[in-house]
């Protein structure tokens, strides 16, 4: 079973075993505290991997550094990682880490963000996340109207 569908049985999980109907009332409250605590871990492990996958000096490099171009390496045509047995890294893709941020965890990924220093040079992360944010309080607002 993939992560991402074991996330989702757990937060199923949690919202039948509430029988009673005040822990039914506060399911959507115990909903996002874990899904922002599940996206906040994500992405520490997504930088780890990064870090990992690269090796500690290129993290360290300075922004006019990173944004410098980068020899590409030709690829042979027809093949894949796969094809060719290498192995993936097991970097959790950024649709995946965007996609925790809107199911609920935006709080979650603004905190990994800062803590860990992952995906803080991505517009769509820099500007995104916060604009997730302020969606869905505004629709938090509207709907407890």
């Amino acid at each position: 079973m993939r992560w991402n569908q074991a996330l989702l049985s757990l937060c199923i999980t949690i919202l039948i075993r509430d029988k009673e109907k005040t822990m039914m009332a506060n399911a959507p409250l115990y909903y996002l505290i874990v899904i922002n605590v599940v996206t906040f871990f994500v992405y520490g492990i997504d930088k780890l991997k990064a870090v990992s996958q690269r090796g500690q000096s290129q993290t360290r490099l300075s922004y006019a550094e990173r944004k410098q171009p980068r020899p590409k390496a030709k690829a042979k045509q027809g093949s894949s990682c796969r094809a060719s047995g290498h192995r993936s890294s097991g970097r959790i893709s950024e649709a995946t880490l965007l996609m925790l941020a809107v199911i609920g965890g935006s709080i979650g990924a603004l905190l990994g963000m800062k803590v860990w220093h992952h995906k803080t040079l991505h517009k769509k992360f820099k500007y995104g996340l916060p604009l997730i944010l302020i969606i869905q309080i505004a629709l938090i607002g509207f709907l407890s109207k």
